[in-house]
């Protein structure tokens, strides 16, 4: 085969290649040409080495020019390599614009990146959201308890949505402000009479400090009375002073019963020294004989003694038992 031929033919097929990859851009190059979006054709090319979808960012521009805005196409690249979600980005910028909200780029790229819906942020400053607490306990000072429920309309502060806190922080807070309310409250009927009190104390604390929303009101939905815990801590306490009070009884009663038992093993010492004493009489009395310290007559006064005082002894007990 000819040079000349086999040259032809690599030509034909790099022309067929570059229609090929190029084609699709040539495509979208038309289209933001039309629709008056500045994108150079070479850009698009060059996208698809870049790893960037061409088609998304063309459609991106397309739709910030036609709304009025003025962003490059290098920024929308930018945005995407980083991570970004470009088309709720452009989203929120139109909406913000109709809006009249302030919201440049940067920020909405800052508020995107940051993890947080931009374009959820954007509705959310023109139609503000309700959260409703959960139900939140807490006891008034004559010990009665009440459980209320609070709706909070909240609007998104642009300012601060980037490091601001979330809908946990300002639930937490309004349920914060909702018991000390209720506990600085005399009894649980003024509450009940007057449910807006919670609110105004709640509005006045500024609970949205250092978050990400504006709280435009908080209504009191729902006040339920719970249980009498002051009466619940009194009869505990009772309880508790009972089982002390039982738990001290029965210190004394067995510390009573160790003395009764120590007196009792001391007497009964006792009458076994008696008794250890009484045996050796018969043998002393034997020896006193034998030795002639003593005689018969003086062994029986000793018995007659013996005798009458035991007489006496159970003449005394009749008498008693008669009485």
């Amino acid at each position: 085969m000819p040079f000349e031929q086999i040259i032809f033919i690599a030509l034909i097929i790099a022309v067929f290649i570059m229609v090929l990859f190029i084609g699709s851009s040539i495509t979208l190059w038309i289209q933001a040409l039309v629709s008056g979006a500045k994108v150079g054709l070479l850009n698009i090319v060059f996208m698809r080495f870049r790893k960037v979808p061409p088609k998304m960012v063309v459609e991106a521009k397309i739709m910030a020019v036609k709304s009025g805005l003025e962003i490059s196409t290098d920024d929308f690249e930018s945005h995407y390599l980083a991570g970004g979600n470009v088309m709720r980005v452009v989203q929120a910028l139109i909406a913000a614009d109709k809006a009249n909200i302030e919201l440049n780029f940067n920020r909405a790229v800052a508020i995107d990146l940051a993890g947080r819906n931009v374009l959820e942020a954007v509705q959310m400053s023109v139609n503000p959201k309700v959260i409703e607490t959960p139900v939140v306990a807490a006891m008034a000072k004559d010990g009665i308890q009440l459980k209320a429920v609070a709706r909070v309309t909240v609007r998104a502060n642009l300012d601060r949505l980037v490091g601001g806190a979330g809908e946990e922080t300002i639930l937490a807070r309004v349920g914060e402000g909702i018991v000390t309310t209720i506990g600085s409250a005399t009894t649980h009927k003024l509450v009940l009479e007057n449910p807006d009190m919670i609110s105004k104390r709640v509005l006045e604390k500024g609970l949205d400090a250092g978050t990400a929303y504006e709280i435009l009101s908080i209504d009191v939905a729902d006040v339920d009375v719970g249980k009498n815990i002051g009466a619940e801590l009194e009869t505990d306490r009772a309880e508790a002073d009972k089982k002390i009070a039982q738990a001290k009884a029965e210190e004394r009663r067995a510390m009573a019963f160790a003395v009764e038992q120590e007196m009792r093993a001391r007497v009964e010492e006792m009458r076994a020294k008696v008794v250890a004493s009484e045996a050796e009489v018969p043998l002393a009395m034997a020896e006193a004989f034998r030795e002639g310290n003593l005689g018969i007559m003086d062994y029986y006064k000793m018995k007659n003694i013996v005798a009458d005082t035991d007489m006496r002894d159970s003449i005394g007990k009749t008498s008693t038992e008669m009485e």
